[in-house]
């Protein structure tokens, strides 16, 4: 087995989202993907006929785990064994402590925080290196995540608010967005319409914000006259706590992956 430049163990959605967004900056980078079921490694090769597929992991210069939690040990330990180079991992709750206790002595290990808009090019990541990792392995794995979305560093002790935050985050916009759509359509609007409007109102709203200099407070006085309708639904959001709701949400999410990491 030839070494790749990356190689990506777990062939899931997110794996493959890492994976589309990589070859579209780069259509020519040499990756192998690690997948044992073998209808979904048929699935991968389907879609990306110039792709090497394995069943098992392979020397590499750095690599990508994508696996469920549980599997991640068995799978370090094999990319180890393998030659795989630094390890990336986007694996929830399991710990830089963990994957480097799993790895060979001095492994190059950067820790991940991914969400799910990383499927459509628009996700929201944190890293944080450990004990081995240095400047060039984090923009190793900024330059990875970075072809699908946003990359932050952080230290390892604030990945939980991170999972809080940005994590559970979309479940959130979700749950305002779904809210949005049944208000249109109590108001009268068919669903349709109130689907394209309040989805649009939110990507709208998110990219104002964040192409902008102006603070969500800034921008939020800005479309709120003196005794106008905005002004009267803020207050009823107010009124049911709407904001505080949310604060309590990020750190309830923040609290429970914590307490999963110490499982």
């Amino acid at each position: 087995m030839d070494r790749a430049a990356l190689q990506i163990v777990g062939g899931g959605k997110m794996g493959e989202a890492l994976l589309a967004g990589l070859l579209r900056s780069d259509p020519d980078l040499a990756v192998r993907v690690v997948e044992t079921h073998g209808p979904r490694a048929e699935e991968l090769r389907s879609a990306h006929p110039s792709l090497e597929v394995a069943d098992v992991p392979g020397p590499a210069e750095g690599t990508l785990i994508a696996v469920k939690p549980h599997l991640v040990a068995e799978v370090a330990a094999a990319v180890g064994a393998a030659d795989g180079g630094r390890v990336l991992s986007i694996a929830a709750g399991v710990t830089i402590a963990a994957l480097e206790a799993a790895l060979p002595d001095g492994a190059r290990v950067v820790r991940a925080m991914p969400n799910t808009p990383a499927l459509v090019g628009a996700g929201a990541a944190a890293i944080s290196a450990g004990a081995n990792a240095d400047d060039a392995d984090l923009t190793w794995a900024e330059a990875i995540l970075g072809a699908v979305g946003t990359v932050v560093r952080v230290p390892e002790h604030l990945l939980d608010a991170v999972t809080g935050l940005s994590g559970s985050g979309p479940a959130y916009a979700f749950l305002v967005l779904d809210a949005l759509i049944e208000g249109g359509v109590a108001a009268g609007l068919p669903r349709d319409v109130a689907e394209a409007l309040a989805g649009q109102t939110l990507l709208g709203a998110a990219t104002l914000f964040l192409h902008g200099d102006a603070s969500p407070g800034e921008l939020r006085a800005a479309v709120t006259s003196p005794g106008g309708t905005t002004a009267e639904g803020l207050r009823v959001l107010e009124q049911r706590a709407v904001r505080a709701a949310l604060i309590d949400a990020v750190l309830a999410a923040r609290d429970r992956a914590v307490a999963l990491g110490a499982d």
